[in-house]
């Protein structure tokens, strides 16, 4: 099976892609593009997969990854890094040509980033936790400190969680609410004490609130889309033992 990527129009021709578990070579509960080294998949199968999804977007570039946390940590990268020294963070910038950065999900949000005029490019983990933390303000900044100027920069945030499948309790909406009053926007009624949360919406709002210059969002459902994504909600709620990661990837050529 070929592997799907998904492009956004608002990163133009820069190498990026938003990868789902099409195309891969793992069975299973992980049957697919599984990227996850910290799924019960096989190590070999996973690195196949991984070396596939690099081909896919730019053939012969280096990936590079971070430990992810649910951290609004952000690395500058400026070379190639051992996989078992990588740092514990969950976005990262660079401006090196060969390099490809690679976000893993399975329901949180990636977020692909580009200033074609500096020539800087980032990647992103949102996760609830990062986002609220500021994961993506920060990998604005780190984008500046590059080079790069906000009002230049183009994101798009990939696949992830949409708000009909995300359901949230009372106290986890009152964190947002209590961050900024302006978030209840994000959340939608749901049944007795729960809401449903826009994750997407709400990543997008901070990234415009950071003088992101434009923004687009690609309007798929990890959870809702079983035969293209892998879903830790989903895998949760079916009781499964374990799941599969899916990557995006964005690089310089």
């Amino acid at each position: 099976m070929t592997i799907e990527v998904v492009r956004a129009a608002a990163l133009g021709a820069v190498p990026h892609g938003f990868l789902g578990r099409r195309g891969g070579v793992s069975h299973g509960l992980h049957a697919g593009l599984n990227v996850g080294t910290g799924s019960d998949d096989g190590a070999a199968a996973v690195a196949e997969n991984r070396a596939r999804a690099v081909a896919a977007v730019l053939p012969g570039a280096t990936l590079v990854s971070v430990f992810q946390v649910h951290s609004a940590d952000v690395v500058t990268v400026t070379g190639s890094i051992d996989f078992a020294d990588r740092p514990h963070a969950d976005a990262m910038v660079t401006n090196r040509p060969g390099l490809v950065l690679g976000i893993l999900t399975a329901d949180c949000a990636p977020v692909l980033l580009h200033d074609a005029a500096a020539g800087v490019i980032g990647a992103a983990h949102a996760g609830w936790k990062g986002a609220l933390a500021g994961v993506t303000d920060r990998t604005v900044a780190a984008m500046v400190a590059l080079g790069a100027k906000s009002e230049r920069i183009a994101a798009a945030i990939g696949p992830c969680i949409a708000r009909v499948s995300y359901e949230v309790d009372d106290a986890f909406a009152r964190r947002f609410a209590e961050h900024d009053p302006a978030n209840e926007r994000h959340f939608a009624p749901g049944r007795a004490g729960h809401h449903q949360f826009d994750l997407a919406a709400y990543v997008a709002a901070r990234l415009a609130a950071a003088g992101v210059g434009r923004i687009e969002l690609i309007a798929r459902d990890t959870y809702a889309e079983p035969d293209s994504y892998f879903s830790y909600r989903r895998s949760t709620h079916r009781g499964e033992p374990d799941y599969g990661r899916q990557i995006s990837l964005i690089g310089l050529g």
